[in-house]
This record gives structure tokens, sequence and C-alpha cells, in this order.
């Protein structure tokens, strides 16, 4: 009882020695202070114990619990802080991400930095720690067991025929039958197999987001150019009308319209320049980037080539049943089901428990020294497993009409996903086929003759809108370009557009 209260004084002293960060002389201090409580603290307690226990109890603490504190102190005080000083412990800084990338390294950091990602990345090694989990087998029990021993004085004699005293040891050993170790690995082995598959899913989601974030970055910085540009070509028209309201060419009114224009395309680069930080906002966050930062940009053109499609509807739907990750996980968790199914099977069998024992007898009449041999076997009357059996089949039953639902959804998301690519990529050809170069035509024609003098205001502005609501088209149609051609190859599981 001394004993302990001592230990819980030093190890008192050592927690409060860490709860703070000291310097090589505090240190010292410390020690020293830690030193003489200890002994102090050591000596009022021996000092209650006998007279017998007293003596020599300042030389029995000097020579042998000093060093036994000591080690304490050093483990529950120096050991830390050594810990925290030392440089190979401390967690390595994850390098700073670069603040402008491509779509490309875009998507490479995502798959390396998002944190949800990183959470689904565990249910692998989880995985991983059940299958070492199925594989171990049984530990064997070991008994100890003295029996009729004398403790009470009683005295056993031939009189009173006690005892004898008997003392014994026994070791007991599962033994599994219908191969339930190897069923265990087998279902354990499958449902890692559909962690994996559940991750290259996640990751197959993540890669689309976050390439679709990418295309609206680009977009908004597109919009935001033209944007721009349209608010110079009306600072330029203000310009000239002030000049021509001076000279007496114009009504002032016409300057006040021409103004009143200007005035609402700085009104359109304020939302444009909104909707781009949003946008590098969300792109950020599925980076994984705790932090936003206003250097951030994506570098790339918006317009991509276009691309037409080497199969079929059918062909690519197939396509997508054998590569799409979310069908292999579910085909997998099929198949983890019915081998869980085998394994409910087998544990329905009994486990036998063999032992084997030794004991020995001190009697009155002499010494025996014994072996036993015993062997367990649970009689199946109640619990044969039934339960889990019946739980297995009904899972199995509910994966397979998931993985029919799931067919059924990716035939329609691959069909969904190719009308939208044909369909953006036909709009595409045609504005810049028929639409674009004529209405850049008819705008710089007008804005010419309005220079001149030779068109009206209104006229001018007919023209710039009819370009506006073109050039404003054309990039939208670009963009959902770029998108549908990410969903479709998202869809079937496969880089199909490229």
């Amino acid at each position: 009882m001394q004993l302990a209260r001592v230990l819980k004084v030093a190890v008192q002293y050592s927690i409060g020695y860490r709860m703070v960060t000291l310097s090589s002389r505090a240190l010292r201090q410390a020690k020293a202070t830690l030193r003489e409580a200890l002994f102090a603290r050591t000596q009022r307690v021996l000092r209650r114990r006998r007279p017998l226990a007293l003596t020599g109890s300042l030389s029995f603490m000097q020579g042998f619990w000093f060093p036994v504190f000591g080690f304490i102190f050093w483990l529950c005080g120096a050991a830390p802080l050594a810990a925290q000083d030392s440089p190979t412990l401390a967690p390595a800084a994850l390098p700073t991400p670069p603040e402008v990338l491509t779509v490309a390294q875009a998507l490479d950091e995502a798959v390396q930095r998002n944190l949800s990602l990183l959470a689904e990345r565990v249910n692998v090694t989880i995985a991983e720690a059940r299958i070492v989990t199925a594989g171990l087998r049984p530990n064997p029990v070991f008994s100890f067991s003295a029996d009729h021993q004398d403790w009470l004085g009683t005295g056993f004699n031939r009189q009173n025929s006690g005892g004898p005293p008997e003392i014994s040891w026994r070791v007991d050993v599962p033994i599994e039958r219908g191969g339930k170790r190897q069923y265990r690995i087998e279902t354990a082995a499958l449902e890692k197999a559909a962690a994996e598959a559940r991750l290259l899913d996640a990751i197959r989601s993540l890669r689309m987001d976050v390439a679709i974030a990418c295309i609206d970055v680009l977009e908004a910085k597109a919009n935001l150019a033209f944007a721009v540009d349209n608010l110079r070509t009306f600072e330029e028209v203000v310009r000239i009308n002030e000049v021509k309201v001076k000279d007496g060419a114009i009504a002032p009114l016409e300057l006040t319209r021409s103004q009143v224009a200007m005035l609402q395309f700085r009104a359109t680069v304020k939302r444009r320049e909104l909707e781009l930080r949003t946008a590098k906002i969300k792109l950020q966050q599925l980076l994984g980037r705790k932090s936003a930062s206003d250097r951030f940009d994506i570098i790339g053109a918006l317009k991509a080539p276009l691309r037409s499609l080497e199969q079929t509807l059918p062909a690519l739907q197939e396509v997508a049943f054998t590569a799409r990750p979310d069908v292999m996980a579910l085909a997998r968790a099929q198949a983890r089901s019915q081998a869980d199914l085998r394994l409910q099977l087998a544990q329905a069998r009994v486990d036998y428990t063999w032992g084997l024992e030794y004991r020995r007898q001190e009697g009155v009449n002499g010494r025996a020294n014994t072996m036993g041999v015993f062997l367990s076997v649970p009689v199946p009357v109640f619990n044969r497993n039934q339960g889990e059996i019946a739980r297995a089949l009904a899972e199995g039953e509910q994966l397979a009409r998931q993985l029919e639902a799931l067919k059924a959804q990716v035939r329609t998301e691959v069909q969904t996903a190719y009308e939208e690519f044909t369909t953006a990529r036909d709009l595409v050809s045609s504005i810049e086929k028929d639409l674009l170069q004529p209405a850049q035509h008819a705008r710089d024609t007008v804005a010419y003759t309005y220079r001149a003098g030779a068109a009206s205001l209104l006229e001018f502005l007919d023209a710039q809108r009819a370009f506006n609501e073109t050039m404003q088209s054309y990039l939208e149609a670009q963009a959902n370009y770029r998108r549908a051609a990410i969903r479709l190859d998202a869809a079937t599981g496969k880089e199909v557009t490229a």
C-alpha cells in the first residue's frame, strides 16, 4: 500500500511536469524539486510503518528507490520532451500546392488530396484488417486450479478424511469444422475487392466533378474576358460621343444612352467576376484545399476540337456494364454475399474442443500424478444458425435486384449522356458554321458606320446585342460540349470521347 502511494505521488509530479515546456535550467530545477518532494513524501509514508521496517529506511531509499523513481521520472517526463524535440518524430509537412494548374494537374491533385476520397481510402485498409482477423485461429485456453487446500488450518488426517489437496493444469484447444476459417477469409477477401471497387467509383465521380468544375472556371474566365471587351468598346463609344456632343454633331440624349449602356456592361463585368470567384472556390474545395486562394487559376482553352463517336449507343452501354466500377462493386458484393452464405452454413456445424489435464494430489496416504483427456461437443438442439442463414439468403436476393436496378440506371445514364453529347456537338458546329462569322461581320460593319456618323446609336446597340447573344451562346455551347464529353466518359467508365 505504501509503495502504491509513493508511485502515485511520482506519477502526479511527472504529469504536472509534462504539462509545461521547460528550458534546460528549468528542467534541472524541476528534477531537483521532484527528487526532494519524492524523498520527503516517501520518508513520511515509511515512518507510518512498523519499527522493523524503519530500520535503515533512509539508506534503503537512497540505495534502491531513487533509481526506480528516476526511471519513472524519465519515462513520464523526459521521454515525452525528447520526443517533442526529436525532428524524426515530427509529422512531415505536405508540400504547398501550386496556384496555377492545368485541368490534368487539377485532376491529379484531387485524387491525392480530396478529403472525402482520403476517408474512402480507409475502407480498403479496414477491409485488409478484416482479412487478417478472418485468418486467425481460435486461441487455446489454459486453466489452473488448486482444490481442497488446507488454507483454513483444519489439518487433514486419517481421522477426518480431509483432502487430499489437488493442483491441476489444463489446456483446451477448440477445433473448427466445416471450413469456417477458409470461408471467413474468402468473405473478407471479397469484401476488400468490393471496397476497392467502391474506391474506384468514388475516384470516377470525383474526377467528373473536378473536370466539370474546371470547365466552369474556364467558362467564367471566357465570359469575364468577353464582358470586359464589351465594356472597353462602349467606353470608347462614350468618349467618341462626348467629343461629338462638344462639336454639336449629336444630341446630348444620345450620349446619355451610350453612357447607360456602358454602366450596364460594368454591372455585367461585376457579375462575371463574382461567377469566376465562386467557380474557383468550388474547385479548390474539391481539390481538398482547406482555404481558398485568390491567386488560384486554371489555365487552358475553353474551346475543344469536335470529335465523333466511333461506337454506337448499344455498344457504349455494354462498355459501361463492364467498365464502370459501381457495377463492379455491386457484382463483387453479390459474390461476397454468396461466400457469406457458405460461411453461415459452415457456422451451423458444431465445433469440437479437446483438452489435456495434469493433476497432482498430495494426501496423507501419499502422492499421485494423473493425466486426463477431455472432449466437449455442443448439442445443436436450439441454435443451428438458422437466422444468419436466412439473412444471408435475403441479402443475396436483395443484391441481385440492386444489380438489375443499377444496370437499368447505367443504361439510362449512358443514353442521356450520349444524347447530350451529340446535341452539344451539333450546336457548336452549327454556331461556328452559320452564326458566328455573320454576327461578327454585322457588328463590325455597324460599328464602323456608327463611328463615321452614317448609323444611329440604336442600330449600333442592336448589332452589338445580336453579336453578344451569339457569342454568349457560342461560349455556353462550348462549355456544354466539354461537360457533355466529361459526363459521357464518366457514364461509360472509359474515355470514349478522346
